[in-house]
């Protein structure tokens, strides 16, 4: 690296966020669709003798079974991450979440192939929840590791911004075939085309991460042959704090996600009889403002430290949990707005810093394998369970106020976990510096 100018340097720098966020852009893309037609489309034509909450149940039961997966898929791709290294990983995780949703966009409906359907779109599924499982920490890790050490908070939360990308294509695309179609042609073919569609976005997501280089701090490690030879093993034995905190630290933070972008489609459209189309442009609006408020909280966490930042952010969504329903439930286009913006606004405190936050309580030679699967461990816990626990609450009391209570639980855990994430660096305030010293984190490795 030291042979390289300035210029040089910001040109790799600039080429690794990018190939980052474009590869997350993709594959949440990918993810979200799933989301919507799980939410709008799915129980008609995977579970078409169900009832409409029965149907609505098997539907998110499905959407449940991708977040299972992904931490297979960090536990995989972790492995190879730290051991191969992070560009070929995440090759491979993209072409895969691709060929899935490319799939699930020809996939026959229960009425043409009968069990079979429902049975092949799980199987899909699972491949959408091991390639995003294996994808984020490769991401982040790509570009944070690029990056310099006072501004790791604002270069991790470039790939972050995948999510909020992803939601806008998503919806954008989800509104435009329910606009350009009727209600009979979406359900028949139109909710296809936003799948079949992530093909062109894939060819682009190689191209530029085939041209990307490997992140110094890796190349390092393979360079002094210090790779650990079994990452996965070694941090669930000698880091599971780190791993069980950076799962329930996203508990305020996945959680109340998931309800606020999907569940929102069934509550808002089934209960309050709120127009799909307005429901989803709000949705598109408060994604669009997420391009700017993810990585200003990044940013912001480079300032006054990532626990300030993410701790602000889970208070806020607790305390916001029973003024988001109230203003869904008055049925105002106004007030619906403010309460999609501010729900999402309020994630995004969390999801700025929370990529470096998660990735320096890992040494470079286990951090793949170890941010990998504590972040994605939430997905079981949280983002998975989160829309079938509130359509049960639903069902049960036909209010919100249980599922509010319930995210106020979530947010509880939350602040539990990060007051109980190890501080092992006593600047980290001030540097973030990887908890885990670099070079005892691989020798200990390549002791191993």
């Amino acid at each position: 690296m030291s042979s390289q100018t300035g210029s040089d340097l910001s040109a790799l720098r600039r080429r690794a966020v990018i190939a980052s966020t474009v590869g997350t852009t993709i594959e949440w893309y990918d993810f979200f669709l799933y989301g919507t037609a799980a939410a709008l489309v799915f129980p008609k034509i995977f579970f078409p003798s169900s009832s409409n909450f029965a149907g609505v149940l098997e539907s998110f039961a499905t959407l449940f079974v991708g977040f299972a997966a992904r931490p297979v898929g960090a536990a995989i791709f972790g492995h190879f991450g730290d051991r191969v290294g992070r560009k070929a990983t995440l090759v491979t995780t993209l072409m895969l979440m691709g060929a899935a949703t490319v799939l699930l966009g020809v996939l026959p409906g229960t009425a043409s192939i009968g069990i079979a359907a429902p049975a092949l779109l799980v199987l899909l599924r699972v491949a959408q929840g091991i390639g995003v499982g294996g994808e984020w920490g490769g991401s982040v890790l790509m570009s944070m590791e690029w990056g310099s050490e006072k501004r790791r908070g604002l270069m991790a939360s470039w790939p972050q911004l995948g999510v909020p990308i992803g939601l806008l294509l998503s919806t954008a695309m989800m509104k435009l075939m329910g606009a350009v179609t009727t209600d009979a042609q979406f359900d028949s073919w139109g909710w296809r085309v936003p799948f079949l569609a992530s093909i062109v976005l894939v060819a682009i997501g190689m191209y530029v991460r085939l041209r990307v280089q490997e992140s110094p701090e890796f190349a390092e490690i393979k360079r002094t042959e210090q790779v650990v030879k079994q990452p996965l093993l070694q941090v669930i034995r000698e880091q599971p704090r780190e791993i069980l905190t950076s799962a329930f630290v996203r508990m305020s933070e996945q959680a109340p996600f998931y309800l606020f972008i999907t569940f929102v489609l069934t509550y808002g459209t089934k209960h309050l009889d709120l127009d799909k189309g307005e429901l989803l442009n709000d949705t598109l609006i408060a994604a669009a403002l997420g391009l700017v408020s993810v990585p200003l909280f990044g940013h912001l966490s480079d300032r006054f430290g990532r626990r300030v930042v993410y701790g602000i952010g889970i208070v806020a969504s607790a305390v916001f949990a029973f003024p988001y329903f109230g203003l869904l439930n008055t049925k105002n286009s106004g007030l619906i707005l403010l309460a999609i913006v501010l729900s999402l606004v309020f994630h995004d405190m969390q999801y700025g810093p929370q990529a470096a936050l998660i990735a320096e309580s890992f040494g470079t030679g286990l951090r793949y394998s170890g941010a990998g699967i504590g972040y994605q461990l939430a997905s079981v816990i949280a983002g998975g369970p989160a829309p079938l626990i509130a359509a049960a609450i639903l069902r049960s009391t036909g209010s919100s106020v249980g599922i509010s209570w319930y995210i106020v639980g979530c947010c509880v855990l939350a602040f539990g976990a990060l007051v109980l994430m190890p501080r092992r660096d006593t600047a980290a305030a001030s540097t973030h510096s990887p908890v885990v010293p670099e070079k005892a984190a691989t020798t200990n490795g390549a002791a191993a």
